[in-house]
């Protein structure tokens, strides 16, 4: 008879088991890099919501963050006020797209992507800050990696 294999915990086994100083702090999110331009970070963020919805994530678990030009979801939403753009946040039913400058409103959710899709230096490290904080399970950053890993100061 062989031994069976180790058996590999999960972050929430961890998080949920507490250690021998007490309860574990809560688990950081996994990061996923999507290498993309600048211009393609936006299509890429797309494409992973697409993958994200297709493989069972429910709607309602994805926030989206851009850091430049906002999603056209974003611009269209916001031409009928901002009331009515947050109150489609708070209810909760659909993929929430934001701009960077205004994220900190948005609540957690478990999946957070982020389109790096600017050139500001500052609204690229404030939103991966903000997106790191805002993620409960999965962080997936779309974007050019070099740019990413100099912003975050380590590899990603």
């Amino acid at each position: 008879m062989r031994p069976a294999p180790p058996v590999q915990r999960t972050a929430r086994d961890a998080a949920a088991k507490p250690g021998p100083s007490g309860p574990a702090a809560p688990a950081a999110p996994q990061i996923q890099l999507i290498p993309a331009s600048a211009g393609g970070a936006l299509d890429a963020a797309e494409e992973a919501v697409d993958l994200l919805l297709d493989s069972g994530r429910a709607p309602s678990d994805v926030l989206v963050i851009t850091t430049g030009e906002q999603h056209p979801w974003a611009t269209h939403e916001l031409s009928f006020g901002e009331t009515s753009y947050w109150a489609q946040h708070d209810a909760r039913d659909d993929v929430f797209y934001t701009d960077a400058t205004v994220a900190a409103r948005a609540a957690s959710r478990p999946v957070v992507v982020v389109a790096v899709n600017g050139e500001s230096e500052t609204a690229a490290a404030s939103a991966l800050s903000l997106a790191h904080a805002r993620a409960t399970a999965l962080l997936i950053v779309c974007g050019d990696p070099q740019r990413i890993n100099s912003v975050l100061g380590a590899g990603v």
